[in-house]
């Protein structure tokens, strides 16, 4: 529940914490991103959300610089998969038979199709996608894939989803319509990025019942 109440107030705790911790925020901010990203046992951070509401406080308080924010969270999201990936390479193709309490095998299991299907571009798309992005880059060490290609791969995401959601957050964030209904739009967020999740897994419920 207080994982849900952090989520859905995201902007509320993150004022908490600056007015509690000042320019320690940075670093906060840096180890949710790093964590989410990096272990595959915590996908449910709210990464889409907390940048957006970073983005939004950069704006609102001055406290935080949005392109040392930009680049801040950039290079930890960039980090935090490299990490997953060498994890995975490390325990390799076994991953998908062994059974673990601290692994959602539907949540791999699901990844590993995504990656079949649009290749190393699976790493720029999962950015968006709650559970996906922190168990593709996972996927993909175990799979072997090169890591230069992956690498590159990661990058671009990175600056992508990092770079929009700030942006987002720091240009409209502080509009009232915003910050009044800043719970609605979390939710509404949340809704977009397993939007694609949802309607892939209902197609492939569809082909098998054919």
């Amino acid at each position: 529940m207080e994982l849900i109440d952090f989520i859905l107030h995201v902007d509320d705790h993150l004022l908490e914490f600056i007015t509690n911790y000042g320019i320690w925020i940075y670093a906060i901010l840096f180890l949710i991103i790093f964590v989410e990203t990096g272990l595959v046992v915590m996908p449910f951070l709210p990464g889409d959300s907390l940048l957006f509401a970073a983005g939004a406080l950069a704006a609102s308080t001055g406290v935080m610089d949005p392109f040392i924010l930009v680049m801040l969270l950039f290079t930890a999201a960039v980090l935090g998969d490299t990490l997953n990936y060498h994890i995975g390479k490390f325990i390799g193709p076994r991953v998908f038979e062994m059974e673990s309490r601290f692994i959602n095998k539907k949540h791999l299991h699901y990844t590993q199709k995504f990656f079949e299907k649009h290749g190393g571009k699976t790493i720029i798309f999962a950015r968006f996608v709650p559970f996906a992005r922190t168990f593709a880059p996972f996927v993909a060490g175990a799979g072997n894939m090169n890591y230069k290609f992956f690498l590159s791969f990661n990058v671009i995401g990175a600056i992508c989803w990092v770079g929009s959601f700030i942006t987002l957050g720091y240009l409209f964030g502080n509009m009232p319509i915003v910050k009044d209904n800043f719970t609605h739009l979390i939710f509404g967020i949340i809704i977009l990025s397993v939007l694609p999740g949802i309607i892939g897994f209902i197609r492939q419920k569809l082909k098998k019942s054919h």
